[in-house]
């Protein structure tokens, strides 16, 4: 795909990565739909991506919920006239171990709701968009291209019950979608990142994020921008859909 004016969503890009994705993108002429829920570093965002080069425009959305993600997308393809590509990158974390035992007793359980909001952003989030997303794609009758993201904790890390099983069905789901919208020159592919150097990895306790890095081959956090690269050859590469890019620095859980 060549970018240049194409209209591409990208989901949580207010900050970390979808903010670097967005302005990597911008660099190459797309036009950016970016979706948030926070305003003020979503427009920040629309500055950076405007200073690459890049035309975007901001819109203040809660993924989880499907009568507004419906709106979203019709409002975006009303704005710009069509969509061409998706980056589903809006997620949460809410790392707890599954249970919590001493001398025999349960003292603490992960709860309901740290299982279900992350479940609701990671994974009905990605699946409402990416629907939608296939839906105008198909309608508009052209070729697109959606990525899911993912995470090397997909295949399973501990205190992460809930994003660990978000983040496997996201990677399904993008394998499953490759196979279903082929038809329609629709690719999916996923990205699934190690541990990034953003505000979500650093909010982890300092000496549990230098024992983390201490088992990582290239020994430091992946740059932003080098999951943007992945992104970018994936919207480029017209071959790519149905894989997942590991961009883990060799790690693996």
């Amino acid at each position: 795909m060549d970018l240049n004016g194409k209209t591409i969503i990208v989901t949580g890009a207010a900050r970390g990565l979808g903010q670097k994705m967005a302005e990597t993108l911008a660099a190459h002429g797309a036009r950016l739909a970016l979706v948030d829920r926070d305003e003020a570093e979503l427009q920040q965002t629309a500055r950076l991506c405007a200073a690459a080069g890049g035309m975007a425009r901001d819109y203040v959305a809660d993924v989880t919920d499907e009568a507004r993600v419906e709106t979203l997308f019709n409002t975006v393809r009303q704005d710009f006239g069509h969509i061409d590509g998706l980056i589903n990158n809006a997620g949460i974390t809410r790392d707890d171990l599954l249970v919590k035992a001493e001398a025999g007793k349960i003292v603490h359980k992960m709860s309901m709701e740290a299982f279900n909001t992350v479940i609701a952003v990671d994974l009905r989030g990605v699946f409402l968009c990416g629907r939608e997303a296939a839906a105008h794609m198909i309608e508009g009758g052209s070729p697109g291209v959606i990525i899911n993201i993912s995470s090397i904790s997909r295949a399973g890390n501990v205190g992460q019950t809930n994003y660990s099983a978000a983040k496997a069905g996201v990677t399904a789901m993008s394998v499953v979608w490759a196979k279903e919208l082929a038809r329609y020159g629709i690719r999916v592919a996923a990205i699934a990142p190690g541990f990034c150097d953003t505000r979500m990895v650093s909010a982890i306790p300092a000496k549990i994020r230098d024992r983390i890095v201490g088992t990582i081959p290239m020994r430091r956090l992946a740059k932003p921008e080098e999951i943007a690269s992945a992104a970018l050859f994936i919207f480029q590469n017209d071959y790519v859909t149905g894989r997942v890019m590991e961009i883990d620095g060799g790690l693996r859980l």
